[in-house]
């Protein structure tokens, strides 16, 4: 997952006190101007190179998969933390360039030079406190990107969707053999359910989002609204499993009304209506009719989703005429 290792943001007064203790120690290794310009050098470059990893360390989102775009956009703010990314290496151009300013500046008496290091040192510190609050940014999104469920966007992938207690997580724990990954999202109190299977070779990704796809737009927040826009991305096919029983504590007629507003909402990604509790009821039109709790056409329903994403790999091939 891209954001999985991304190194810790230094504060600003780790920053400094890290370049500024090492100046001294290299300062005490020397005498006269020359200590003065070793510690100046040292402090320089330490801020300089440790800001501007801060921001290499990170991809850059024009070419991140629009999945984890949408979802970084809807935690952190993509915008604010381009912005701050862009401050802090603004910061650590000019940590060098005050380096190099003051390093011209020496006069070769080791009394004015070691005042002109000292003022050196007031700008250098002004410089990385002035982005203080970005690396706190920064930092922040780091903290909570890094946590991601790991989902991978080429690998074809099953939403799965509907109410809750209709059986989602059961099918989707029976289906990936209970070797379903949970995680965290930030928006959502709930963990979020990736499995995988296997069919003819091909690894299918199984995502199960309890808090997000199981109720109206409507009653979603903009950061939930703005994370189910994310799945569009990722989705080849949505399975909504409905109870046409009742036993979930939702009439059939609302659970219909929310297929058909993600039906909506999930533009050319095929949305398949799957009656779960068909032992109770199949008292409602549905591509697929199944009883997870007693093992009944589980496994005709996950084929009726592989052929619905009628997914085929790149395979090698010789171009030659």
């Amino acid at each position: 997952m891209i954001f999985e290792n991304l190194p810790t943001t230094p504060t600003s007064e780790e920053l400094i006190d890290k370049a500024f203790s090492r100046a001294a120690r290299t300062g005490r290794a020397q005498s006269g101007t020359q200590g003065q310009e070793s510690m100046l050098q040292t402090a320089s470059n330490i801020l300089s190179d440790n800001l501007q990893n801060i921001g290499t360390e990170w991809p850059d989102f024009r070419d991140v998969d629009p999945f984890y775009y949408e979802l970084a956009d809807a935690i952190v703010d993509v915008d604010e933390l381009r912005k701050s990314l862009s401050e802090i290496q603004w910061a650590s151009r000019k940590t060098k360039e005050i380096g190099r300013e003051y390093q011209g500046k020496m006069m070769g008496d080791a009394e004015a030079d070691r005042k002109i290091r000292k003022q050196a040192f007031a700008r250098l510190a002004d410089v990385v406190e002035e982005v203080e609050d970005d690396l706190l940014l920064v930092g922040k999104a780091r903290n909570d990107l890094r946590n991601l469920p790991d989902i991978d966007p080429d690998e074809p992938t099953l939403v799965v969707a509907g109410y809750p207690n209709v059986g989602k997580s059961s099918f989707v724990n029976h289906v990936t053999n209970a070797r379903n990954e949970i995680a965290e999202y930030p928006f959502t109190t709930k963990g979020v359910r990736v499995g995988h299977f296997e069919r003819d070779h091909i690894r299918y990704q199984i995502v199960d989002t309890p808090g997000l796809l199981d109720r109206p737009a409507d009653e979603r927040n903009d950061i939930e609204s703005q994370a189910v826009s994310a799945l569009e991305h990722l989705a080849d096919c949505v399975l909504f499993v409905v109870d046409a029983s009742g036993y979930c504590g939702y009439p059939i007629d609302r659970q219909l009304e929310l297929r058909d507003d993600l039906a909506e909402q999930f533009g050319e990604v095929p949305v398949l209506t799957v009656c779960n509790k068909s032992d109770l009821s199949e008292d409602v039109d549905a591509d697929a009719y199944m009883s997870v709790e007693n093992d009944e056409n589980v496994d005709e329903v996950l084929e009726t989703a592989v052929d619905a994403v009628g997914y085929e790999p790149d395979l090698p091939f010789d171009d030659r005429e």
